[in-house]
């Protein structure tokens, strides 16, 4: 006890002054962004108070508008090749500079963006609204909590991550050490999707910038307003860390622009759709650079009978409605064991017809308007098809006071039943606040129509027997799972992110998102250099021995035979070999 007493004071004494220096608030600066442009405060100007007929023909301008209200916001350049290729040469220039950078810095980089996320929560939030049409709430959601828990994570283990990690040497190699280093590739190229503007942003930015890389963004036409004013944040940062301009650039534009790009980078991360991801990589094959891509999904949603219905409902039309009914990688098919199907509809229901869409900065509403005008037509389109098959409309939201011009930036949210697989809905990503709801009798058949689909992001397995849950995921093919919730897994930002099939390749997010944006350098040594060198035994020297080959046969075994005693008698060999004189090595070789 004499012993281990002052150990255990010791370790008590630590512990003590760890907790009293996390209670040392950190030295932070603030950062001052000019938001004045952005605050809708009822005094627009005249010329930005209009409303706003979008057009399908594409211009030399990014036209940018609310979709819950139709009112104009501006507009933005659509870059063409030789300007994006300025851009990036400029971002290449600066990610030199900054690959020499410490975590130090890096680190500081991310706790004034925490920081000023943290307050200003309200102005990113009503920013996102305004460009996508979602509810404050479903901002808060899917842009601030997921960014903050990615910053704490980076800031908690990203350097851990990237530091060089140690490998076995094997068997022929003791006298080396072996290691994995992670260095920056140089310029990421992201094109991200319109759903969430600002953590779509800042997901691939922060991965990007904490290894070393720089970033350029192109983001989506339907949210180029937002994204503009969001780099403003990201660029205060970085001044304020002392890091060289032009290391993060947010482009706009079109399909030109996408395309320049991804000519000009050295990997590319696209979220989008599967049409447009195979046309990225068609352009990546060009310069062989690595893409990831995520590209949407399809995911199925498994009730069995055993549940609480109430509380599983709640979270089946969160799921459905997910971001304000903007659907991303959220519940999209709907599976119910038959002996609760009825009650777990009927609570469904009960739940939609509460629920009211309408302007999320005008009123109290619970769900917001769909960001592309063009997505209402294909949402009616899938339930028109869906009904002509056989299947019902059984609850429906309700449209809050809206304006004539923003009539078709809604769709209630929609629950429907004797759906099947034949029809469209339970196949093509429909993206949008609609809950077809199938049934099932066994655990086979439910993971069978769940993999009934060219997709593979997510599902979510809900059961009263977690261990019944885990083993009906574990044969779903998909990239993410949760057991008994919904997306839960895109909180733990330590996991990757990204599926299979139709819904794409590679990850983001967690160690392996972090380490897809480095150059992956395989790195042997000698362990006690100068003392012990690799030096190519005589039997293999040049000229070769006429035993060379008997040699090497007898190393094979000796370090990789299966049987202890063989490899001694196989090490005994070796050893012989190597003291036996080489008098063949001089014998003269006639042609």
């Amino acid at each position: 006890m004499a012993f281990w007493w002052p150990l255990v004071v010791i370790a008590f004494a630590v512990a003590i002054c760890k907790f009293l220096l996390m209670l040392i608030p950190p030295n932070v600066p603030s950062i001052d962004v000019d938001a004045s442009d952005v605050l809708d405060d009822g005094n627009q100007t005249k010329e930005n108070s209009f409303i706003y007929i979008p057009s399908r023909r594409q211009t030399d301008k990014v036209q940018c508008y609310e979709p819950a209200t139709m009112k104009y916001l501006g507009y933005y350049p659509a870059l063409k090749p030789d300007e994006v290729a300025e851009r990036v040469a400029q971002a290449r220039k600066a990610q030199k500079v900054w690959a020499k950078s410490s975590f130090k810095q890096r680190r500081q980089f991310l706790r004034i963006l925490l920081k000023y996320i943290i307050e200003h929560q309200a102005l990113i939030c009503e920013v996102s609204s305004r460009d996508t049409g979602k509810t404050m709430i479903d901002a808060s959601l899917g842009e601030i909590m997921t960014t903050c828990e990615k910053i704490t994570w980076l800031l908690s283990e990203g350097e851990k991550w990237l530091k060089p990690e140690y490998r076995a040497c094997g068997r022929s190699m003791l006298h080396k050490t072996a290691k994995v280093e992670f260095h920056p590739l140089g310029v990421i190229g992201a094109i991200v999707s319109w759903n969430y503007p600002f953590h779509n942003i800042f997901n691939p930015m922060l991965a990007a910038v904490f290894s070393g890389n720089s970033i350029v963004i192109k983001v989506s036409e339907h949210a180029s307003w937002s994204g503009c004013f969001y780099l403003r944040i990201i660029q205060a940062a970085l001044s304020a860390v002392g890091a060289p301009e032009n290391l993060v650039e947010v482009i706009t534009g079109f399909a030109e622009t996408g395309e320049a790009l991804v000519s000009s980078v050295d990997k590319m991360i696209f979220v989008g759709s599967p049409g447009v991801g195979k046309m990225i990589m068609r352009k990546a094959a060009d310069t062989l650079i690595p893409v990831t891509l995520e590209l949407g999904g399809k995911d199925a949603f498994i009730v069995c009978e055993d549940v609480d219905v109430p509380h599983v409902a709640q979270i089946a039309v969160r799921g459905a409605l997910q971001s304000s009914g903007q659907n991303c990688a959220g519940a999209e098919r709907f599976y119910v064991h038959k002996g609760i199907y009825a009650s777990f509809v009927a609570e469904v229901v009960k739940i939609v017809k509460s629920i009211t869409a309408g302007p999320p900065l005008v009123g109290k509403y619970d769900m917001g308007a769909i960001c592309m005008q063009e997505h209402s037509e294909k949402l009616h389109s899938l339930v028109k098809d869906a009904t002509d098959k056989g299947a019902e409309i059984v609850g429906r939201g309700s449209v809050g006071n809206i304006g004539e011009e923003a009539f078709d930036q809604y769709f209630p949210p929609t629950v429907i039943v004797n759906v099947d697989h034949t029809m469209k809905l339970m196949q093509d990503e429909a993206f949008g606040p609609i809950m077809p709801i199938m049934t099932f009798s066994t655990d086979e058949e439910v993971i069978k129509l769940a993999n009934d689909s060219r997709y593979g992001l997510g599902c979510a397995v809900f059961s009263g027997s977690q261990r019944r849950a885990k083993e009906i995921a574990s044969q779903i093919h998909c990239g993410v799972a949760a057991i008994n919730d919904f997306a839960s897994s895109y909180m733990c930002q330590s996991l990757p992110f990204g599926g299979v099939k139709d819904s794409g390749f590679g990850r983001f997010a967690g160690i392996e998102g972090l380490r897809a944006c480095c150059l992956v350098k395989s790195v042997v040594e000698d362990r006690w250099w100068p003392l012990v060198k690799t030096k190519i035994p005589k039997p293999i020297q040049y000229p070769l021995s006429e035993k060379g080959f008997e040699f090497q046969e007898s190393l094979v075994e000796a370090l990789y035979g299966l049987n202890v005693w063989d490899r001694l008698r196989a090490l005994v060999d070796v050893l012989k070999t190597l003291s036996e004189p080489n008098a063949s090595k001089n014998n003269k070789r006639t042609d």
